[in-house]
This record gives structure tokens, C-alpha cells and sequence, in this order.
């Protein structure tokens, strides 16, 4: 499965929540988008509201908007 992420770097409270989209979520987190500190805690937060640890970051490695593989 697939889900789009658009992601908000260096925001002052971390936020997760799904869109009016149903395969898309908002995100905000406190990291740079610098030496992909912010990708890395983009993938913490999906592990852990998700409930999996089959996460995988496919396309926007370098854009707010990104895509995730889910599962297996």
C-alpha cells in the first residue's frame, strides 16, 4: 500500500493527521530538512502511528511531498 505525506519541517509542535484524502496525511515536525534529519523523523512517526516497522520512503526525498510504501 501507498500513502502520500505532505510534511511541514522545523514546525514548533509535531502533528500527524490524516487528510480529507484517504490515502493522504499532514505532517509537522520539529527537524531541518537538512541532512534528512526530517525524513528520519517522517519515518519514526509513520512506524509508530501506523504499527509497523515496514515503512519505506519512496519518492520526495528532497520535497515536502512524499510517498510511502506501507507493508509489505
Amino acid at each position: 500500500m501507498y500513502i502520500k505525506v505532505k510534511v511541514k519541517t522545523e514546525a514548533k509542535n509535531e502533528s500527524f493527521e490524516k487528510s480529507k484524502k484517504d490515502d493522504e496525511y499532514l505532517m509537522s515536525v520539529k527537524e531541518e530538512a537538512r541532512n534528512g534529519w526530517a525524513n528520519e523523523k517522517v519515518l519514526e512517526i509513520l512506524k509508530r502511528e501506523l504499527k509497523t516497522n515496514n515503512v519505506r520512503l519512496i519518492s520526495g526525498h528532497t520535497s515536502p511531498s512524499k510517498i510511502f510504501s506501507i507493508g509489505d
